[in-house]
């Protein structure tokens, strides 16, 4: 069952979503602030947000904005703002598509249906993958370079693989610990080098050659390239 993560700070419009798209096999929960919204993310696997934009403290824009430094969830725009700057404004924070109050029901259903299969369909072709003879099989967990077996941690298997599939992006600190671990706030920035430098280490005697991929960008963080060298990796 996937889980639709509704933010409003109106009860009765989070009620009457629920009314609408609960019946349809999906769990909803409902959060009455941005605050509250991203709480969420800490207890729950959260497979859709349908966000408002006009709500107190925070709005929707920010509140996108937020989700995207850790999360690629899809995110549907709720509002009565109709305007097209509006609209544009939200689809360059992050967000995948955008419903205007008052919406029709069977309309929110179908986009909500077409934006989950489209990311079950990228989600399955990014299971396994192959890159310069390392193979990250996330079915068996499983890292190998040239048929060889690394042995790695789940975070230095789940760090490579974030890495593999989004060459040349930039991940500060702050970002991979949201990804990787979550919202834990007694891990430190320490932990994320510590996990680094072991994960080279290990690829390195394997014979797989991270000088040439993973790059530390001094100051913010990490970033893998498909080939490249960088005096400044360590």
């Amino acid at each position: 069952m996937k889980t639709i993560l509704l933010v409003d700070d109106e009860t009765r419009m989070l009620d009457l979503l629920g009314l609408y798209i609960a019946p349809h096999g999906y769990k909803c929960v409902k959060a009455t602030s941005a605050k509250v919204a991203l709480t969420y993310f800490e207890k729950e696997k959260i497979d859709l947000v349908i966000l408002d934009i006009m709500m107190p403290e925070m709005d929707g824009w920010t509140t996108c904005q937020k989700i995207r430094e850790f999360s690629d969830v899809p995110i549907i725009m709720l509002t009565a703002r109709s305007e097209t700057p509006d609209i544009i404004k939200g689809l360059k924070f992050g967000a995948d598509d955008y419903v205007t109050k008052p919406f029709n029901e069977e309309e929110l259903l179908a986009r909500i249906q077409a934006l989950l299969r489209r990311t079950r369909t990228s989600t399955e072709n990014q299971h396994f993958l192959v890159f310069n003879g390392l193979e990250w099989n996330q079915e068996s967990m499983e890292l190998k370079y040239k048929g060889q077996v690394i042995s790695v941690t789940p975070k230095e298997f789940a760090l490579i693989g974030l890495f593999i599939k989004n060459p040349q992006k930039v991940y500060s600190r702050d970002h991979l610990l949201s990804s990787i671990w979550g919202f834990q706030s007694q891990i430190d920035d320490r932990t994320i080098d510590s996990h680094i430098r072991n994960l080279r280490e290990k690829l390195r005697n394997a014979g797989f050659p991270i000088e040439n991929h993973l790059f530390t960008v001094w100051g913010i963080g990490y970033k893998w390239v498909k080939e490249g060298r960088n005096e400044n990796i360590h």
